[in-house]
Formats: structure tokens, sequence, C-alpha cells
């Protein structure tokens, strides 16, 4: 019997078929729209980046891992922020989204506990909240996040987002 933080730490995270394809078809690739004479240039592939998701809301969780998915990252999913630390422990992440309000742990503290773990001291992260009154932007700084999005999020201005980091 896995225990409660065990149960809560998703695996590689696996999209649903329902999920992706429509962001696919949201998302479609327009080579058709290459002429005869463009080059399509293939590079060697490479190991995927890897992602923590970390939110208690099982629908912002799946969209949000939807998107990295479908973006070259390889993701795994916590429901909570103790579950987000014992994710961290366990293997190397390059980028980290969190929630802010989160039962038990939030995301401010979950963000100075992650910054102290070796190997975590430059890793970005990213505040995605509902969070947007005057003072939050800061408080996510202090707390060691490197950029703070209001909820609802844009797919686009994320991977944009995080790129930039």
């Amino acid at each position: 019997m896995q225990d409660y933080y065990s149960s809560c730490v998703g695996t590689v995270y696996q999209p649903s078929s329902l999920y992706l394809s429509q962001f696919l078809q949201s998302h479609a690739n327009h080579s058709s729209d290459l002429g005869p004479d463009s080059e399509v240039l293939h590079s060697e592939p490479r190991e995927r980046r890897r992602a923590l998701v970390v939110d208690d809301v099982a629908d912002v969780t799946e969209m949000l891992a939807v998107v990295l998915t479908h973006a070259g990252y390889s993701v795994v999913t916590a429901a909570s922020a103790p579950a987000a630390l014992k994710a961290a422990r366990e293997r190397q992440f390059d980028v980290i989204i969190s929630d802010i309000g989160m039962p038990e742990m939030n995301g401010y503290q979950l963000a100075r506990e992650v910054r102290q773990l070796p190997g975590y001291q430059t890793v970005p992260m990213v505040a995605v909240t509902g969070y947007s009154m005057f003072d939050d932007k800061e408080r996510s700084t202090n707390a060691g996040f490197n950029a703070h999005m209001t909820k609802p999020i844009d797919p686009r201005a994320l991977l944009d987002l995080i790129e930039q980091l």
C-alpha cells in the first residue's frame, strides 16, 4: 500500500488522448503550408526537459501537463507541496510550476524548501496562481519564484516565459 505522499506524486505524466487530441487540433502543425522548395531541418534528438507541475486542482494540473508535454517536456505532477518536495528529492527537474494556495503547505513555503535542496538554487520556478493582489508578485519573488502568472493561464505565454527564464 502506498503512503499518502507517494499516491499524490504522479509518475511521468501521460496526458489523456482526449485532452491531447483537443490540444493538438487547436495547435495544429501547419507544415502543409510549406512550399515545395521549403527545406525542413532535422536535429539530433535531445534529452527531454523535465518539469514538475504542482497544484491541488486536478484540472489545472492536467491542463499544464498537457501543454508542457506537447512542448517537449517530460512532466511529473504533484497534488500537494509535500508531494512535490518528495518528487524534487527523488529526481532533478529543469523547471517547476506551482500554485500558491494549497492546503498543508502553500507554494511560498514550497519554493523556500525547494531552494534549499541541492541542485535547485537556480532552477526556474513559476508561480501560477489565482492570487493577484498588489504584493503577490513580490511575495513570490521573495519566496524563491522567478516569475508569477495569474490564472487563467495563456499556454503560449507560459511557454514563452519559461523559455526566457
